[in-house]
């Protein structure tokens, strides 16, 4: 089957994306609009809590849409996550199964809900293959914001076994790319490691410290890519089974450490702080799914996505 995409299918679609306003959000609305959709809705933190069921409601009054893609989320680094493991657990699945419930009760024709690769189980054979999703307990310092997430893919295949409900659950890794969170509170590995080394060659530090050993294996996904991966599932997958959205190439952090440093120009030592936490020993996707249920593919060299990832933070901070 040839997946083309047909500019009159969103071109009379109402869409609501919550969490529109967001780092992947930003990419999702230019690839709606690049593909002929005119009426979207983005429900605004500072006016819709969706944690809080009116909310909700409102929201969906107002944007009466046909298609629903949830990507709103508290998400963060490994620190985050440890510092406020309720709140990951509380807000995400709340967002989730209410906005859902809610969806169906009103008729909104499909939802599309975005997990997170911290639902895997900390120990699961790489590539990460959808069939492994339950084969154990995610990694300890990300297990509650991967189970609130992972509660979105039970309720999905729930409401269409019973309600022959439309509901799709994406997996996207890791993302990176220009618009991302470079706070280093909260900010995940690329944009901290492109902060750490372009401040550190600015000061002329001797070198930069990094957290664990450097030994993880990561994958990494550009931001744009992954819009694409979810704007085609949205026209094309309907089915029930969970979909990896990814670019199925892995990198230990290490080698991704002295890549950026490289691309950034800093030249002096990267130190590794053993007594930090590494995380998941190893990450990496199965992508073939995508491939044969949607016909998508990543498109955007690693290199490429990083080169832009970076120009963007000397732009913008």
């Amino acid at each position: 089957m040839a997946f083309q995409s047909d500019p009159k299918f969103w071109q009379s679609k109402r869409i609501c994306v919550t969490g529109g306003a967001g780092f992947l959000g930003s990419f999702v609305l230019a690839a709606l609009k690049q593909r002929g959709a005119k009426d979207i809705f983005v429900p605004h933190i500072e006016e819709f809590n969706l944690v809080n069921l009116a909310d909700v409601q409102r929201a969906l009054e107002i944007s009466q849409p046909d298609i629903i893609i949830h990507l709103a989320a508290l998400a963060g680094g490994i620190g985050a996550n440890r510092a406020r493991p309720a709140d990951f657990f509380y807000i995400n699945l709340m967002m989730g199964v209410q906005l859902m419930h809610l969806a169906w009760m009103r008729g909104v024709k499909k939802f599309v809900a975005i997990g997170t690769v911290c639902a895997y189980p900390k120990f699961t054979p790489v590539p990460f293959r959808e069939e492994n999703l339950w084969a154990g307990y995610p990694e300890e310092t990300n297990a509650p914001y991967g189970l609130a997430k992972k509660m979105l893919l039970v309720q999905s295949q729930a409401y269409r076994e019973q309600y022959g409900y439309n509901s799709i659950y994406l997996l996207p890794v890791n993302l990176y790319g220009p618009r991302d969170n470079f706070n280093l509170e909260t900010s995940h590995v690329i944009p901290a490691l492109v902060r750490k080394c372009i401040d550190a060659q600015e000061r002329g530090d001797k070198e930069v410290v990094l957290w664990g050993d450097g030994s993880p294996t990561r994958e990494f996904l550009y931001a744009g890519d992954a819009a694409d991966g979810i704007i085609t599932a949205t026209e094309f997958y309907n089915g029930n089974e969970p979909v990896n959205i990814g670019s199925g190439q892995e990198i230990s952090i290490k080698d991704l450490a002295e890549m950026i440093a490289r691309l950034t120009g800093y030249e002096r030592k990267l130190v590794w702080d053993t007594t930090k936490p590494n995380g998941q020993p190893r990450r990496a996707l199965d992508t073939s799914r995508a491939a044969e249920y949607f016909g998508w593919r990543a498109s955007t060299p690693f290199e490429e996505g990083l080169r832009q990832t970076i120009d963007w933070y000397r732009q913008n901070r």
